[in-house]
């Protein structure tokens, strides 16, 4: 039902009653603060945050869009620049910008790529780009923004970027190559410098995307052996053919959120990100980054976070979050019907079921009904975990309700026709991928209309009446589905006991 009464008020709300308001709201989201969640939100302290917003809220209404009227924000977007280059191993000749996050990072280095390719390539009309099967999802979003055809190429059995695989999918019209360092899923870092190579033996780019991990990896290399998950393989500007990397500040560089860094090795890259506008009659338009307002507070807190941590406090922190994945990777490696997907070289980890392990979407909606916020990934079938300090004061509550989840599991295979489990076992079957694509385009429309959000939010996105799936229940499984899903639990138990 379409919610069609809301206006602006006639008279303004007391803001204490506001405020109030807000508490209210906020009480419905998940609980970061008490790290329940593992992702979304990166928290060094409350001390740090505290810091953070009193940045953030010296320059709340400053705007990037004119650095000559706000010459201080163009001050610190360079510094911070400066030194992300002197951490990736950037010479003098390095360039970039601050964006909003890694999306924009993602999607502006791709239409830089394209621009490069018009004006070098001008042949070439639909260029593409290959990726790893991990890459974040962004640039398939920056292939439907900027029509570059976004070229997938598998992975090996260590889930990193398969460079035989992205050898062959090189063609005439391939403009630029992808590596995470690391990618999201799995937390690995693909053969950057092998991937490298090729794009410099072909004269075409070559990107690596460490939003997630570039303010992170750099101080666990420089760990002793002991202290860290394994080697830091070379993945930054001291690889030969590297051409541009991005690094989100406000992940493991703990400042506010909306602050990314994309970095190119020279110029030559960097001025076709660059949007200019000499005849429009409002007068001549720059824009270096996708917005035009730029938020002064987050250009703020990025340069704060980085100069109040520093170096040393980096590395304490890197030592302190390995410590932290320790334990998590020990207490899942440890828990029978378990297995870590690929080798995570810092705090950011996958793990799925072994061998005759459970159904893991299924520990999934257990760990959940016990309050712990966590993200499902797929193919293989696995759960996600980003750690941050705080979690080192949850670690033994979160393994003792995961071994009980796992347990329950192998005890109640009919778990997996239950909650979410069947929803997100139908993602990874190929079949179903049109079905479960029509019933998120469907939720996205719901929650975008005017209908009334708290509706749309409390369901998950199918039609009142099941017809978005051709009849489905609460959670948008199709009732046909869940039937056969019940059917065959109840027959594995029955095989189970005789």
């Amino acid at each position: 039902m379409a919610k069609t009464d809301l206006t602006i008020p006639n008279k303004g709300i007391p803001r204490k009653d506001l405020l109030q308001r807000l508490g209210t709201l906020a009480s419905q989201d998940v609980d970061f603060k008490g790290n329940r969640v593992f992702g979304l939100v990166y928290q060094l302290s409350d001390e740090h945050t505290d810091f953070l917003k009193a940045a953030h809220g010296q320059f709340f209404s400053a705007n990037g869009l004119n650095p000559m009227a706000f010459k201080s924000l163009k001050r610190m977007e360079s510094d911070v620049v400066r030194m992300t280059a002197s951490l990736f191993n950037g010479g003098n000749g390095v360039v970039g910008t601050l964006t909003s996050g890694g999306t924009e990072s993602i999607l502006l280095a791709v239409l830089a790529y394209r621009e490069h390719a018009r004006r070098h390539r001008p042949w070439v009309l639909r260029p593409e780009i290959i990726v790893p099967a991990s890459a974040h999802a962004a640039f398939y979003k920056a292939g439907q923004y900027f029509d570059v055809k976004i070229v997938r190429a598998p992975l090996d059995k260590d889930f990193r970027a398969d460079v035989n695989a992205v050898r062959k999918r090189i063609n005439w019209k391939t403009i630029a190559i992808v590596a995470s360092a690391p990618c999201y899923p799995y937390g690995v870092i693909d053969p950057v410098q092998e991937l490298a190579q090729l794009a410099a033996a072909r004269g075409i780019g070559m990107h690596v995307d460490a939003c997630l991990g570039g303010y992170l990896l750099p101080f666990v290399g420089r760990l002793p052996a002991d202290q860290r998950p394994c080697d830091i393989p070379p993945f930054d500007f001291g690889v030969p053919g590297v051409t541009s990397m991005s690094a989100d500040v406000h992940k493991y560089g703990y400042a506010a959120k909306g602050a990314s860094t994309l970095l190119y090795r020279n110029m030559d890259y960097l001025k076709h990100q660059f949007s200019v506008e000499t005849e429009w009659c409002g007068g001549v338009y720059v824009s270096p980054t996708l917005a035009g307002t730029r938020p002064g507070g987050a250009i703020a807190g990025a340069w704060a976070a980085l100069n109040a941590i520093g170096e040393d406090g980096y590395l304490a922190n890197a030592a302190n979050l390995m410590q932290v994945t320790r334990t998590y990777l020990e207490g899942i490696r440890q828990t029978p019907g378990l297995c870590i997907l690929g080798n995570p070289v810092m705090s950011v980890l996958s793990f799925g079921a072994a061998k005759g392990g459970p159904d893991i979407y299924a520990v999934g909606d257990f760990l959940e009904a016990r309050g712990w916020h966590i993200d499902r990934i797929q193919n293989p079938a696995g759960l996600h975990l980003i750690l941050n300090p705080g979690h080192a004061g949850v670690a033994a509550a979160w393994l003792a309700d995961l071994r009980e989840g796992v347990a329950y599991v192998l005890a109640h295979p009919e778990a997996a026709a239950e909650g979410s489990a069947p929803m997100y076992g139908m993602i990874a079957k190929l079949p179903l991928r049109g079905l479960v694509k029509k019933n998120v385009l469907a939720f996205m429309q719901r929650m975008y209309s005017d209908e009334d959000v708290d509706s749309v939010l409390s369901s998950s996105g199918t039609e009142e009446d099941g017809s978005a799936t051709g009849g489905a229940t609460d959670d948008g499984v199709p009732l046909i589905l869940r039937k056969l899903l019940r059917a065959k639990a109840r027959l594995t138990k029955f095989r189970e006991r005789f």
